[in-house]
């Protein structure tokens, strides 16, 4: 391992960014932890461009942790609607909650006490700690790794707790001997990794640019860039059907809050099925469902006969697919029209008129649709 790249690694990279890393985002230059915190969360998996408009809108509805902790969680999944990943719309508010009931209101500067905190990592909390209180914490996302992989030829699957625990060795030997300097070299390290060595169009195969660690990087060396870092092949993802019930009264739906450790956790959707694996070379199940038939499907527990009686029209809606990280479903929308607002049993169910779904936090595909029935009538579910 090159003991000249670890000595002048940081000093080149923060000269590389003051060059060529990107400026003028809206977290940057921020020393308030809570806007830290807010902007490394929504970062996580979305991409930045969507984050630039979302992080503001965010802020000035819940400017301060007080805010948030104070307010209702399903205005918090509102707000973060179209985001993915709603488990960590969850954590927020209940990291929010806990800093201002464990902390009073002011987020730890120790990275070990950050780790603490609802939805907060090793890697996130220690760039909360370097851009909130300038401490000398180490970070290793995903392009931290590979960076790192790269430039010192670390073999291995990035997955491997061994080498896991290499990278972060490397990550906390490579800091700045300054803690002024934290703040610009944690986003540096971030922006190398986003825009430079990238994961599949680095700039050094593409010479247009010239990589600052050309000559040192050990995967350009020996021509590997695009094998480092090794990772392990992930398994085809599995795919699933299930059927949705829209069913309709009036100007309003019935909406069902979905459990918290389910996808989609805590937002609120349209009553499904159980899922079923998807069987190959098969199409999606076109069969004709009775009222009685469908309800069973996705309301097994409410065996009312009222709620069948109520029911005037079945009919087989679009199918829709949507892509997880992990699995595919295919979910096949029946529309129903009740003429009654049929009580259910239990707060997990709701009817609510179209004109306030933009007040509740609905899956993406789900809000796309009724956004579509919502427009239909001259209303608009977008916030």
């Amino acid at each position: 391992m090159s003991e000249a790249l670890i000595k002048h690694f940081a000093t080149k990279l923060i000269a590389w960014h003051g060059k060529d890393g990107r400026q003028g985002l809206p977290w940057q230059s921020i020393r308030d932890p809570y806007a830290v915190w807010v902007s490394e969360i929504m970062l996580q998996q979305t991409q930045v461009a969507t984050v630039l408009e979302r992080y503001p809108r965010f802020m000035k509805r819940f400017p301060t942790v007080k805010k948030l902790a104070a307010a209702p969680l399903d205005d918090v999944l509102a707000e973060w609607a179209g985001l993915g990943y709603y488990t960590r719309a969850r954590n927020l508010h209940a990291c929010a909650k806990q800093v201002m009931e464990e902390f009073s209101g002011k987020f730890p500067a120790d990275p070990l006490s950050l780790e603490q905190l609802k939805g907060i990592g090793r890697s996130t909390a220690g760039a909360i700690a370097a851009f909130a209180f300038h401490e000398r914490a180490p970070i290793l996302d995903a392009n931290v790794k590979r960076i790192l992989a790269r430039l010192f030829g670390i073999e291995g699957a990035i997955q491997e707790k061994a080498v896991n625990d290499e990278l972060w060795l490397l990550a906390k030997t490579l800091l700045p001997k300054n803690a002024k300097d934290m703040p610009v070299y944690t986003q540096a390290l971030m922006d190398f990794g986003a825009t430079w060595c990238t994961s599949r169009k680095p700039v050094c195969l593409s010479g247009e640019k010239k990589c600052p660690f050309e000559k040192e990087c050990q995967a350009n060396l020996s021509g590997q860039v695009l094998q480092l870092p090794r990772k392990v092949i992930k398994a085809k993802s599995p795919e699933f059907n299930c059927d949705l019930l829209l069913l309709r009264h009036g100007d309003s739906v019935l909406l069902q809050r979905r459990p918290d450790k389910a996808i989609w956790g805590g937002l609120w959707s349209l009553p499904e099925s159980a899922w079923r694996a998807k069987e190959k070379n098969s199409n999606p199940s076109t069969n004709n469902l009775s009222v009685k038939e469908l309800f069973q499907l996705v309301l097994p527990d409410e065996k009312s006969s009222s709620v069948f009686k109520s029911c005037t029209l079945i009919e087989q809606g679009l199918e829709i697919k949507h892509v997880f990280t992990h699995r595919r479903l295919w979910m096949q929308i029946w529309h129903v029209t009740s003429s009654l607002a049929v009580k259910f049993s239990g707060d997990d169910l709701k009817w609510i008129p179209l004109r306030q779904l933009g007040n509740y936090g609905l899956p993406q595909p789900i809000k796309l649709l009724l956004q579509g029935l919502s427009l239909a009538r001259g209303d608009d579910l977008r916030n």
